[in-house]
């Protein structure tokens, strides 16, 4: 069943390239860098690690690329696993994108958004007594519905707002995402300019590795460091997340096969690019050992930076930085809702999924239904406060993902080998089997470190068997909609 038919193709190469980057730049340019430095300990090796997330990241987006642009289909990733591995398979990866993945990124990024915010302008708070109340949920622990109240308030609020921008229209959301994408690169790289033309900073502090108290390096050794760039490679892949989500929307883009390929390759090299310049310029005003103490590494640059103009002006580095997270977050939260929904559309044609969710609105040709439903469980699990915790149980889950995508070119070249392919992609079969083996090699150790850290009792549960049987729990809700199809048949 054909979906293009459904919907209007509006978007052009800027607006894709614009989703692209910014649904990958939220916070974690500005949170991640300061945990990485204090896992590694070298300025070399956090740039490094930088540069080697983003490649990595690019190969798979390039990989990506061929089968997009062979199936440009609304739904994008779950299209692709229903040609490539067929519909059982397809079904998973759209349940997990559902029940956690995508609403719980939507969640997560929101919050952020709210709680910058709170920085500025306090927002309301209920009494101790209520923020204290509690659930007790199996497997996960005791959640705090009531905590932070105003900023979980603010945070369903504005996934409310962006929900009803992209109901009115795809250009509309487009327009939007535009907009904001390009605030947070300019906010990018003024800090990046202010650290240069205006900061006090050392060409030293490139070379300068994180010391103890007897000036002795501690830059981890032997398998402690492939432990440490593993662990800080995690966080770089979760800075770069969320590049395959232009794939969802591609029953609204201008040209698809050729649109989303250039949209994935541009927006890949604008997000390292900028990724790498901002690390350079954090490096340059702080030395490692400083990154590495620092809470919140991009407000001490700033402040760095604004004492270095005039001392009365520090006080204005953590406005700046909250507004730039305001800016980046509320960017990447709009592009994540307006490509996500088009999954449970895709899935709801299929009958697999509430079949009044693949139904688009007469006057402005969205999922209205699907956007409407994804906005309720993303606000469910605002108030749940789970959302942190079960994104990092899934990521285990999306990388098998991941990995089974790129795998799916092998397949598509031998299931479909005279198929129009408007790009392939560049250095086949070396460049998809590299991200492969990687993709690999990153669950085999999730998967043991998860469960070397459960036999020493650092926690009660193993996140990545929990992640598979979530994703388990989607199976009933599977034979359920399969009977309802062949019933209705």
């Amino acid at each position: 069943m054909n979906t293009k038919k459904d919907f209007m193709p509006t978007l052009g190469l800027v607006t894709t390239v614009s989703i692209v980057v910014g649904g990958v730049i939220g916070s974690g340019i500005f949170k991640k860098p300061a945990v990485m430095a204090l896992q590694l300990g070298s300025p070399e090796w956090l740039l490094f690690i930088w540069v080697l997330a983003g490649v990595l990241t690019l190969f798979g987006a390039l990989t990506n690329a061929e089968i997009a642009s062979m199936i440009p289909e609304t739904g994008g990733q779950y299209e692709f696993f229903r040609t490539m591995y067929g519909e059982f398979m397809a079904y998973l990866y759209g349940w997990s994108m559902f029940s956690v993945v995508q609403t719980a990124s939507i969640a997560s990024i929101t919050y952020i958004f709210a709680d910058s915010v709170h920085s500025l302008i306090p927002l309301p708070r209920l009494s101790a007594e209520m923020e204290a109340w509690s659930l007790y949920l199996p497997f996960i622990g005791s959640i705090f519905p009531l905590k932070d109240f105003g900023i979980k308030i603010l945070t369903i609020a504005s996934i409310l707002i962006l929900t009803y921008v992209n109901h009115r229209g795809v250009t509309f959301g487009g327009t939007v995402q535009v907009m904001f994408t390009a605030l947070k690169i300019l906010a990018l790289l003024f800090i990046v300019a202010m650290a240069f033309l205006l900061g006090t900073g050392n060409l030293s502090h490139f070379t300068l590795d994180m010391t103890n108290t007897q000036g002795l390096s501690t830059v981890p050794t032997d398998w402690a460091l492939v432990s440490a760039l593993v662990m800080a490679l995690s966080g770089a892949f979760w800075a770069y997340d969320g590049w395959n989500n232009i794939t969802f929307i591609a029953g609204e883009v201008k040209e698809p096969s050729k649109t989303i390929p250039r949209g994935l390759f541009l927006g890949m090299f604008i997000i390292i690019a900028v990724y790498l310049l901002i690390n350079i310029a954090y490096l340059y005003i702080l030395p490692v050992n400083v990154m590495a103490g620092s809470s919140l590494v991009a407000v001490d640059v700033v402040t760095s930076i604004f004492s270095s103009i005039d001392p009365g002006l520090a006080s204005l580095a953590t406005g700046f930085i909250a507004i730039a997270i305001m800016i980046s977050t509320f960017g990447a939260s709009n592009g994540t809702i307006l490509v996500s929904s088009r999954i449970y559309y895709a899935m709801a044609k299929k009958g697999l999924f509430f079949r009044s969710i693949g139904t688009v609105h007469p006057r402005f040709k969205t999922p209205s239904k699907a956007l409407i439903i994804q906005g309720v469980w993303s606000s469910i699990l605002v108030f749940s406060g789970t959302f942190d915790t079960l994104t990092d149980m899934l990521i285990f889950v999306s990388w098998i993902f991941y990995a089974m995508g790129a795998i799916g070119v092998f397949v598509l070249r031998k299931k479909m080998p005279d198929h129009p392919r408007p790009y392939r992609v560049w250095g086949y079969p070396f460049i998809p089997a590299i991200f492969v083996t990687f993709a690999i090699g990153f669950v085999g150790y999730t998967l043991y470190n998860d469960i070397a850290m459960y036999v020493n009792g650092t926690t009660p549960i193993i996140n990545s068997v929990f992640g598979l049987a979530f994703v388990a729990l989607g199976i009933p809700f599977y034979l359920y909609f399969r009977r309802q199809t062949t019933s209705i048949e």
